[in-house]
């Protein structure tokens, strides 16, 4: 039985990407994990040879670890780790235009759900790899994280924390591959998809270039469970909806 762990499971794409699961894999152990006590996941069409469990975290260290230490006695170990935590914007602070819009709080809540929440989530779940069994792990980043592509500015929180991902995720790459193998990380920029992160901003899309988190999630799915297509980046992977890499 394979072990497949959704962090952030209350998420548009996390919730497409639970059913695509479903929809392709059998005998298989789903795990979601979200600050909400139910993941808002429906559940109830789940394979007969698949099995779902939910836990309830603030992400807190001693919480994760916690239902790490839960999930070690199902003896499984972790085939997938995928982080859909992410903040852009909130009821008070919008992506900063100019330097004087940079606010403390909003920059040091962008660095913790975006980076740090992340990070902390690899920690405590990377006790579940093995040596033997092909891995992945992946985080939701973003184009602006790329500091090559950054020909607009602005944004300043959104892009300092993508970025601050991006280098944690190459670092825990370079350990985690001394000791697993088999196990390849992955920074995945999903596009503009239709989601409360990106409604404010929908009207200046392109026609064809807002996606459905169904569409989101079916693409994640294959380029993860490609052994072949992940073997042309380097580790981690950095790429797109398309499969295209993106610069650093």
């Amino acid at each position: 039985m394979q072990l497949y762990i959704l962090c952030g499971a209350s998420s548009e794409i996390a919730k497409a990407y639970f059913t695509t699961l479903n929809k392709h894999l059998s005998s298989c152990l789903i795990v979601t994990i979200s600050r909400q006590p139910q993941p808002l996941i429906d559940s109830s069409n789940i394979k007969h040879s698949n099995k779902h469990l939910h836990f309830e975290t603030d992400y807190s260290e001693a919480s994760l670890s916690a239902i790490a230490k839960t999930l070690t006695e199902q003896q499984t170990p972790l085939s997938e780790l995928v982080i859909f935590n992410g903040i852009l914007h909130d009821l008070n602070n919008q992506p900063e235009r100019k330097l004087e819009q940079i606010s403390d709080t909003h920059f040091i809540n962008s660095m913790q759900t975006n980076a740090l929440l992340p990070i902390r989530c690899v920690t405590a779940f990377s006790r579940l790899l093995d040596t033997k069994t092909k891995s992945v792990i992946c985080a939701l980043s973003a184009r602006v994280g790329s500091i090559n592509d950054n020909n607009l500015g602005g944004w300043y929180s959104y892009r300092a924390s993508k970025a601050a991902l991006n280098m944690l995720f190459k670092s825990a790459a370079i350990e985690l591959n001394r000791r697993y193998k088999q196990n390849r990380c992955v920074l995945f920029h999903p596009g503009t998809t239709d989601t409360p992160l990106s409604k404010p901003f929908q009207v200046n899309v392109p026609d064809g270039k807002l996606f459905t988190p169904e569409f989101v999630a079916e693409q994640l799915f294959k380029f993860l469970s490609d052994t072949r297509f992940l073997a042309n980046f380097d580790n981690p992977a950095y790429f797109d909806w398309q499969g295209q890499p993106i610069d650093w």
